[in-house]
């Protein structure tokens, strides 16, 4: 084991195949993760990738495999999540979160504990859900959310997901915290929009974090700094593999 300031490391062999978690942080991307890493083990020439998306505006666990770990990619991003998060009920924003403004606003003195706690277990077992407009999802080779930005139409398909636990686990009108446990592909954005017209209302997300993958939590992950810190001073010691 190897001490730093912050943690206690593991010995690495980066070349053979680490799995990594992430805290991933708030506004970065997940390709700004990978890539953080990634320079940080030049000019040694490594493959590195990860296992589930996050949006930008999202924190929490991001896996990460290194070397011939990420082979094992699409099997660690077929497991199960976690997230917990707040939706604001009453309003509508056209990208289902924070970063866009926003566009409708709805009366919700109307709704009370029961019936916002009762509105979840429609949105449990098998959906079929709608990626939100202003998402990742590529539609003729092209991301949907460049599209959006550039005003277009677009004809949107369903997704098969699956919901084994929603959660209600605060109401302070128009905020509601929740704890979400999906499938592989479920959009959080898009399940609150669905949340919020359900209740012939809107809602959209203002904060979201993935807290478990799988097997994995986000207690166990390291913050992406205090990685790449490591691995430099690893490359000063000559002991990176």
């Amino acid at each position: 084991m190897i001490e730093t300031t912050n943690k206690t490391f593991p010995e690495f062999n980066f070349a053979e195949g680490e799995l990594l978690l992430i805290n991933k942080p708030y506004k970065w991307t997940s390709f700004d993760v990978v890539g953080k890493i990634r320079n940080s083990f030049k000019p040694l020439k490594l493959k590195v990738g990860h296992a589930g998306t996050l949006d930008p505006l999202a924190t929490g666990l991001l896996i990460i495999c290194t070397g011939k770990m990420t082979k094992k990619i699409d099997e660690f991003q077929a497991q199960q999540k976690e997230y917990t998060g707040t939706m604001i009920l009453g309003a509508n924003t056209p990208s289902y979160d924070l970063e866009t403004e926003i566009d409708e606003t709805f009366d919700i003195s109307h709704l009370d504990e029961e019936k916002i706690r009762a509105n979840t277990k429609q949105f449990t077992g098998e959906l079929d859900q709608y990626p939100p407009v202003h998402s990742a999802v590529k539609i003729d080779g092209e991301r949907l959310y460049m599209k959006a930005r550039r005003g277009e139409t677009v004809e949107l398909k369903t997704r098969k997901v699956s919901i084994s636990q929603f959660e209600i686990s605060r109401i302070d009108l128009p905020e509601v915290d929740f704890r979400v446990v999906c499938s592989k592909g479920t959009y959080i954005r898009s399940l609150v929009h669905d949340f919020g017209r359900s209740l012939n209302n809107a809602a959209h997300l203002k904060s979201l974090r993935r807290s478990k993958s799988g097997d994995y939590d986000v207690e166990n992950a390291f913050e992406v700094m205090e990685l790449v810190n490591h691995i430099r001073q690893l490359k000063e010691q000559t002991k990176l593999k």
